[in-house]
């Protein structure tokens, strides 16, 4: 299916060059001399670079033939093991495709997989995700006059700046685009 520069929308998922891109940010310029163009930046699907471009003004192009598939992550050995939550049928992902979210996948976790062509390329998870402190220093009484914070590793090897009243074994949130702390979910014991 193709689509003209005109219905061009942040997230869309095009075929660029024959490769398959995701439109990060547009923007419709209309000069007072000449034609108009949309001005672009694509996101490569598989590789993750971001590229800008310019399209003309009522150009077609053509839409990604891709599906996202709910899947739950089993194990890792050299490998990130998946499985489909309505088939079962299971998918394994290598530490490229999966990438950044390998930091917060432990069993169990719930992810989108997304398919180009009928094969895996990569995944996203949870905008939000609770883990257990694993490791960090004990917070000292007194220690700072302001809220201070101090690096916690999490059950999955991600480290994390968290406030100086948490310990280990306590659960917390934290945001999985940007690696931030966001709170408290249970304490310890």
């Amino acid at each position: 299916m193709q689509v003209s520069t005109a219905e061009f929308r942040k997230g869309l998922r095009i075929v660029f060059d024959g490769e398959p891109y995701t439109i990060v940010d547009f923007q419709h310029v209309k000069p007072g001399k000449g034609g108009a163009f949309v001005r672009t930046k694509l996101k490569h699907m598989r590789q993750g670079r971001v590229i800008d471009n310019t399209f003309r003004s009522g150009e077609k192009v053509e839409l990604v033939d891709f599906e996202d598939k709910h899947m739950q992550f089993l194990y890792k050995d050299d490998r990130f093991h998946f499985m489909d939550m309505e088939t079962y049928d299971q998918v394994s992902l290598s530490e490229d495709e999966v990438g950044d979210a390998a930091l917060y996948l432990k069993d169990n976790t719930e992810v989108e997989v997304l398919y180009i062509d009928g094969s895996p390329v990569s995944l996203e998870l949870p905008n939000f995700i609770e883990l257990a402190v694993a490791r960090t220093d004990p917070g000292v009484r007194g220690d700072t006059a302001q809220g201070g914070t101090k690096p916690a590793t999490l059950e999955t090897g991600a480290v994390v700046q968290v406030p100086l009243f948490l310990n280990e074994g306590d659960i917390v949130k934290v945001d999985t685009r940007t690696g931030e702390y966001l709170g408290r979910v249970a304490t310890a014991g």
